[in-house]
């Protein structure tokens, strides 16, 4: 009886070792992961600086003349315009080449919801659509480079 508790006990430490080690192996490859791709840390970086630099300018009653638009908004358009040009460094710079359709459906989304007072909702969400679809097409027209074949 006391052989089964010994190895039901020593199970469960093996259990809760390789949950910490799992734990830490996740932490590990987030670390490595933003100094892998600094171009993404900086994107984050810079779109939650523009972000709180709007809401404290509008907090702070200084975005008055800009009245159409408010803080959030302007939050919006920047993290939108940011994750636009960080989609056009990796389409140019081949150091950083990635794919770069999940950046621009991120960027029209954001720009979307930042230009929703300026703009009918339904207008800017009929033109998301048709922008993303145009990405499609053009995507599948264009294609990716198939390797020759042997």
């Amino acid at each position: 009886m006391s052989e089964i508790r010994r190895d039901e006990k020593y199970e469960k430490s093996e259990k809760e070792d390789e949950k910490e080690e799992e734990k830490s192996r996740q932490e590990k490859d987030w670390d490595e992961k933003w100094r892998r791709d600094p171009l993404s840390a900086a994107a984050v970086a810079f779109g939650l600086i523009w972000g709180g630099l709007a809401l404290m300018a509008d907090n702070l009653g200084l975005l008055a003349r800009f009245r159409p638009l408010d803080g959030w908004d302007l939050a919006f358009i920047g993290v939108g315009l940011i994750a636009l040009v960080a989609a056009a460094i990796r389409y140019t710079i081949p150091a950083y080449r990635r794919p770069i359709g999940g950046n621009l459906i991120i960027a029209v989304i954001f720009l979307a919801i930042g230009l929703n007072d300026l703009v009918s909702s339904g207008v800017i969400w009929a033109g998301v659509l048709i922008i993303i679809g145009l990405g499609m097409l053009l995507r599948s027209i264009v294609g990716r480079k198939q390797p020759p074949a042997a």
